[in-house]
């Protein structure tokens, strides 16, 4: 299993993927926003999302786990 974390506090923008989506290295999930700019949260490792811990609006501070991979 692998966690998505959050590089820096922002809100979600927008949820590209969905829970039980499968993804491949390098693949955004989540657009982040922070300080009027769109951030791109990609996964680190191939697989598929089992916890989507994230929705469009969601606040979240830097490390905070998106989602989760497996």
């Amino acid at each position: 299993m692998s966690e998505i974390k959050a590089a820096m506090a922002g809100s979600i923008w927008k949820v590209v993927a969905r829970e039980g989506d499968q993804v491949e290295e390098g693949q955004e999930i989540v657009i982040l926003e922070s300080m009027k700019m769109e951030i791109p949260v990609t996964t680190e490792k191939s697989g598929t999302i089992v916890l989507m811990k994230v929705s469009e609006g969601d606040f979240v501070n830097e490390e905070d786990v998106i989602a989760i991979i497996e």
